[in-house]
């Protein structure tokens, strides 16, 4: 639960920080003046902010992956341990029709992986230490190629486009509302000059709270789905028995997930919540995934 409430408190307080400098700024007032009727200059603002945020962050992921983790890439295996990861990698890589990807280890002692990255072509797929103390080689196998199946098939480009199409809708949303409620209490001033008073500024804020909550769903919704995709993948590269073997060695595992918020979605494996907190989950629960991938028709 706390991971979900340090994720959803960051997202506001990024979009507590946009309306503030857009007022101090006066952007608001700058859109409202190219025509609120024809919403031209707000569409332009809504998108600039919604999508640029999401692909800035995704353009800085590794790099952010990297410092936050600590975690190192092995440029020249040191041992063999790290020589068998690193081909191990490179052979699903080749199998998934995608560059290879920079692979790193970092040190934390719970089981856990993720992939990020740019594009197919240029991600990182790193494992934690724990995972390689806890887990055997065949299962190691089946969660690199379940991590390899996020960047095969795009997940990381994905989630960042459905992130921005939505921020672009709050942003635009809160703000038409926003303009009509501040009109309204000021006694229907021009439209133009809506987007200055105090009434339009506590409506955009209050309604990127409630609207951005509900676009959380929608992307954890579809992080919960993308898990189940990745799961056939790691099936596909490694097995089926070594996918649910490696699934069922992390529900048996315990321990606090030390994996930054930031990267909770990527993982190979996440927090679980009950009854409303769930739509807020970015993995499914394991008895479900392990569930579908025996009850998955062999030819997938």
């Amino acid at each position: 639960m706390r991971r979900i409430v340090l994720f959803l408190a960051t997202n506001i307080a990024v979009l507590f920080l946009l309306s503030i400098v857009c007022h101090l700024l006066g952007v608001d007032q700058m859109a409202a003046a190219q025509g609120f009727g024809g919403s031209t200059g707000l569409l332009v603002f809504a998108a600039v902010f919604g999508m640029g945020g999401a692909f800035i962050s995704l353009a800085i992921s590794k790099w952010m992956a990297k410092h936050s983790t600590g975690a190192c890439v092995i440029t020249q295996p040191a041992n063999e341990s790290e020589r068998w990861l690193v081909e191990t990698v490179r052979r699903h890589a080749q199998n998934a029709g995608i560059g290879m990807p920079e692979v790193a280890i970092y040190d934390a002692p719970e089981m856990n992986a993720f992939a990020t990255g740019m594009s197919k072509n240029h991600a990182l797929v790193a494992v934690s230490s724990g995972l390689l103390q806890q887990m055997d080689r065949e299962q190691v196998t089946a969660v690199l190629g379940h991590e390899i199946g996020h960047v095969a098939n795009g997940d990381m480009v994905t989630m960042t486009l459905i992130q921005g199409v939505l921020n672009t809708l709050v942003i635009l949303a809160a703000r038409v509302i926003g303009r009509v409620v501040d009109s309204a209490l000021s006694g229907n001033r021009d439209e133009r000059e809506s987007g200055s008073g105090i009434g339009y500024f506590v409506t955009v804020m209050v309604l990127q709270l409630v609207l951005g909550l509900f676009a959380s769903m929608i992307v954890m919704a579809f992080s919960r789905w993308r898990e189940f995709r990745a799961d056939a993948a790691g099936a596909r590269f490694a097995g089926r028995g070594a996918m649910i073997s490696a699934l069922d060695r992390l529900r048996g595992g315990h321990g606090e997930n030390t994996l930054p918020k930031t990267l909770a979605a990527f993982g190979i494996a996440g927090p679980l919540a009950d009854g409303f907190r769930r739509l807020f989950m970015s993995h499914p629960p394991l008895d479900e995934r392990i569930a579908a991938l025996r009850n998955a028709s062999p030819h997938h």
